[in-house]
């Protein structure tokens, strides 16, 4: 059996923790990886949270609350944003900006002005269908606000892996690009994505 680096739970040869150069984010990053998720080769939910000095990664099905989840009392789950596309199109057209909150419908939500107000993000990490699964067991994310990102790029993972939509993007791309629109920085995302560009060049030779 091909041995594990503890640290970043990679494969020792395509362990990416010399890249790792932890980023001080302001707003929290809390990944929930569904127990299922198969990925440990090319999945970056655990990179995401070595590369982020504010985040934390929890694997399960269900919790109680964003509180219990994300680990931070008395959390208000109205500063939060949740990345959730869900399967069925917005009734308007998305605004030309690389984050847009919807409503409870699906719809492009009138006050986009929250964003500034947010605190924490929260990513589901595995498949659509496990995605789906997390978003459907955790009833409390609908009062965070649900947020749609619009990547400045395609995925990093090319003809690595094979996305269902031209909008997917790993973990670690997700948070990247989503930090640096709410933290107003375009050079955070180049700082976050060292490590997953060393996994993705390990994974090519």
């Amino acid at each position: 059996m091909d041995d594990i680096c503890p640290k970043c739970e990679k494969l020792v040869k395509l362990c990416v923790c010399d890249a790792v150069t932890p980023v001080d984010n302001r707003i929290f990053v809390l990944i929930l990886r569904h127990p299922q998720e198969q990925d440990r080769k090319l999945g970056t939910a655990k990179i995401a949270t070595l590369q982020l000095k504010n985040a934390a990664l929890k694997t399960g099905l269900s919790w109680a609350n964003l509180s219990r989840a994300s680990g931070i009392p008395d959390s208000d789950p109205k500063k939060w944003g949740v990345l959730y596309l869900g399967t069925a199109k917005t009734s308007q057209p998305l605004p030309p900006a690389p984050l847009t909150v919807l409503n409870r419908k699906g719809g492009v939500a009138g006050d986009q002005s929250v964003l500034d107000d947010l605190v924490g993000i929260i990513l589901l990490d595995g498949t659509w269908q496990q995605a789906k699964a997390l978003w459907w067991r955790n009833a409390w994310m609908l009062k965070c606000r649900r947020l749609v990102l619009q990547p400045p790029n395609v995925s990093l993972y090319g003809n690595l892996r094979k996305e269902p939509r031209k909008e997917s993007v790993s973990t670690i791309e997700a948070a990247a690009y989503t930090l640096a629109a709410l933290e107003k920085d375009d050079s955070l995302a180049e700082k976050i994505l060292p490590p997953f560009k060393l996994l993705l060049k390990k994974a090519r030779a």
